[in-house]
């Protein structure tokens, strides 16, 4: 019996990709598809070049000091690091901590340690009172827009997404249009141009009054100069003449 299920190409697969891992786009045509497909490569290359750079100064140390890759290799199977440093660097280790010429330096360095430990908890207990009001928000977000639970996390992933790329030193066109609209940089510079079109009628305006009030060299229809003068104003007038007359 035949297999009717129809083998999707590639092209289609790499689109079911990426609906799947941007669910609020359609994708449905080249430009939006090979912009995102271009900013992702973006992503993938920063974070390819920052790995690259951390091994290499891995490699770097392990090179200059074979013990020191050693010594990480304990600590990360659980070994006591005071025993790994013993095993690798000697029983000597423990005499130069014993040196008093040596003092002032390590209690400069417990010092830091203690200081950077402080720091590190003081962040936590930041970092958990923030996430609790965020979260408080969130809900009273999602309640007063009537969202759904997939719906305010897709905010949140997409919210996430312009930390990472922050962090990374990348901002997409996408987050850029983001950050125009929260600003309001749309709606001025639509005023803005509302504004021109007004202050270009008004300049017209202000022109025909100009003229109308100067005259033009030809006798006034119903003026001194003419037939048919009369005191009583004159009907039909329009908003210039009624403009002029006010001068």
């Amino acid at each position: 019996m035949a297999d009717n299920n129809e083998v999707k190409s590639r092209r289609d697969q790499h689109l079911d990709r990426l609906r799947s891992k941007y669910p609020d786009k359609k994708f449905e045509d080249d430009e939006e598809i090979y912009g995102q497909i271009s900013d992702d490569y973006d992503t993938y290359e920063a974070e390819l070049e920052g790995l690259r750079g951390r091994e290499k100064s891995l490699s770097d140390m392990f090179a200059a000091d074979p013990r020191s890759a050693q010594f990480l290799t304990d600590m990360h199977n659980g070994n006591d690091p005071v025993l790994g440093l013993v095993r690798n660097f000697g029983v000597e280790i423990k005499d130069v901590l014993d040196d008093p010429e040596m003092q002032d330096r390590i209690a400069e360095a417990n010092k830091e340690y203690v200081e950077r430990i402080a720091n590190s908890k003081k962040l936590d207990e930041e970092y958990e009172k923030n996430m609790d009001n965020t979260l408080d928000t969130l809900r009273q977000f999602q309640a007063e827009r009537g969202m759904s639970d997939e719906q305010i996390d897709q905010v949140v992933d997409f919210l996430l997404g312009v930390v990472r790329d922050g962090v990374m030193g990348k901002f997409s066109t996408e987050t850029l249009n983001m950050a125009c609209k929260a600003l309001n940089y749309d709606a001025d510079v639509a005023a803005a141009g509302e504004e021109g079109e007004v202050a270009g009628r008004n300049a017209k305006i202000t022109e025909k009054l100009r003229k109308s009030n100067k005259g033009d060299g030809t006798a006034p229809l119903g003026g001194k100069n003419g037939q048919g003068h009369s005191s009583s104003p004159q009907k039909n007038q329009s908003i210039f003449d009624l403009a002029a007359e006010a001068q």
